[in-house]
């Protein structure tokens, strides 16, 4: 048996050697995980680790050190203050897109009934939020991936939201039906011969599918633009997640498409990680 600190302290130094960005927060991440230990018991106690404990934990160490995610390793993540089971099949969620939930909840008066189509949606993150912070609201959610519908299912029973959400495989608006007052997305937007230069973390362990927008990164703009007529509401918006400095391209391709920019949103970071869409005046 060995005790919980040295061991803390041996993994803290070697997050720090592989330049993990936050090995003490990584470190007692994964010595939770291996306890299925609350943070505050495990500062509370002493505790010694069986061997089984300590082999446990230096495997999820090495993974780590190899690159892979926290959350793929705990196979969950926070995100605007609830957890969500994640996958290799989803898009690990980024505390960035919670600038997109803060646009949409804007523009979602808490006592209406309203309608959102969640493009995309992958783990489930955006319309499960939006249902969960507007109680009165439906969601479609549509994604091309069968393996990221079991998933975003699963988020949805998990928050007891099954109801409320329903779940359709869809290429963009293939399969989706009716008009609906927020058209949202996380799209992939990642320039394909971009993606292999990203971070370990992305490129090996987020699905290619979520992150190739195409060769400019712009396709899902183009699709997504061209296909909403038919789905929003007159008086509806579209609120879509973006990277850092495509703003001026997707203003265009939208404005080609009858639609005004209403609203820019910035990230933490300062970056315009979020644009907000209404109808122009020559939509028919």
């Amino acid at each position: 048996m060995l005790k919980l600190e040295p061991l803390l302290a041996k993994a803290r130094a070697a997050l720090i050697k592989a330049d993990v960005p936050t090995p003490a927060l990584d470190a007692r991440l994964l010595m939770q995980h291996v306890l299925a230990f609350e943070h505050a018991t495990m500062i509370a106690t002493e505790h010694q680790l069986t061997d089984d404990q300590v082999a446990h934990f230096d495997i999820v160490l090495a993974r780590r050190l190899a690159g892979e995610p926290v959350s793929r390793i705990l196979g969950s993540r926070e995100f605007y203050g609830r957890s969500f089971t994640t996958t290799s099949d989803v898009l690990d969620p980024r505390p960035d897109t919670e600038t997109l939930v803060d646009a949409c909840l804007a523009h979602l008066p808490p006592e209406q009934h309203q309608t959102i189509l969640d493009l995309g949606t992958g783990s489930g993150i955006l319309a499960i939020t939006l249902a969960a912070e507007r109680p009165h609201k439906r969601a479609v959610a549509a994604d091309l991936s069968a393996q990221a519908l079991a998933v975003a299912n699963a988020n949805a029973e998990m928050w007891n939201l099954s109801n409320r959400i329903a779940f359709i495989e869809s290429n963009w608006f293939e399969n989706v039906e009716g008009t609906f007052d927020l058209i949202v997305s996380n799209p992939p937007y990642i320039p394909a011969a971009v993606i292999q230069t990203l971070e370990i973390e992305v490129r090996s362990h987020d699905p290619h599918l979520a992150l190739d927008g195409g060769i400019d990164g712009l396709d899902a703009y183009r699709a997504i633009a061209s296909g909403a007529r038919s789905h929003l509401d007159p008086s509806g918006i579209i609120a879509v997640e973006i990277g850092a400095g495509q703003e001026k391209h997707i203003v265009s391709i939208f404005a080609a498409n009858d639609y005004y920019m209403e609203s820019q949103h910035r990230d933490l970071s300062g970056h315009i990680r979020c644009l907000v869409f209404r109808a122009g005046p020559n939509r028919s």
